[in-house]
């Protein structure tokens, strides 16, 4: 069945569009925002308020990037799993 309603974005890390993780390429892509004012946002609330530097990190371990399953923290966490098994 077919319906006219668009198709679902995914939000997931920029591999084109990157400086660090492609944490604001990303973002820019699935708010269809400019790159550089995600950029300037992520780093104004890095430098005045420290909790860029935390969204930063945990959107870089809990988003998948481009072509990726599952996020750096997921498969972090079943590399450790499959150590200790």
């Amino acid at each position: 069945m077919f319906t006219d309603q668009p198709e679902a974005r995914q939000l997931r890390r920029s591999g084109d569009d990157k400086m660090l993780a492609g944490v604001a390429g990303g973002i820019a892509r699935y708010l269809n925002a400019d790159v550089t004012a995600v950029r300037v946002i992520i780093a104004a609330l890095a430098l005045f308020t420290g909790a860029g530097v935390a969204f930063y990190i945990a959107a870089w371990l809990l988003i998948p990037g481009d072509g990726e399953d599952q996020p750096v923290a997921a498969a972090w966490l079943a590399d450790c799993r499959d150590r200790f098994r």
